[in-house]
């Protein structure tokens, strides 16, 4: 793991999640969306995702600690920073790179159907 993606690991999830909520509410999405998005992603409820941003969990623990990631993200593909998230070798980045793709998605006007994979 290079020492920037270390910096990245252990940064605190509660950190970026209002930007995730901005992103999308600037964009006329609510933060139930971003919120279904993540509960979708890793499996945690609504509460147990409170609470990660209440105790400041980092994004690696974040990850790691996810009840059930859900086996349909393998199907998240394109672009995000200039990198397909499909061809990222680093299971906890493309992890993070997930959630990226899925909140641009959001704020790009995807439909949660389609964000969702369904």
């Amino acid at each position: 793991m290079n020492q920037r993606n270390n910096r990245i690991y252990k940064m605190p999830f509660a950190r970026v999640y209002p930007l995730y909520v901005a992103k999308g509410e600037r964009k006329g999405r609510k933060k139930s969306e971003v919120d279904e998005i993540i509960v979708w992603l890793t499996g945690y409820t609504q509460k147990e995702i409170e609470t990660h941003i209440k105790h400041e969990t980092d994004f690696e623990t974040f990850f790691t600690q996810a009840p059930s990631l859900n086996p349909s993200r393998k199907l998240i593909t394109g672009l995000i920073c200039g990198v397909r998230v499909e061809d990222i070798k680093e299971p906890l980045m493309q992890e993070i790179r997930y959630l990226d793709k899925l909140i641009d998605e959001l704020a790009n006007g995807k439909n949660m159907e389609k964000i969702l994979r369904k």
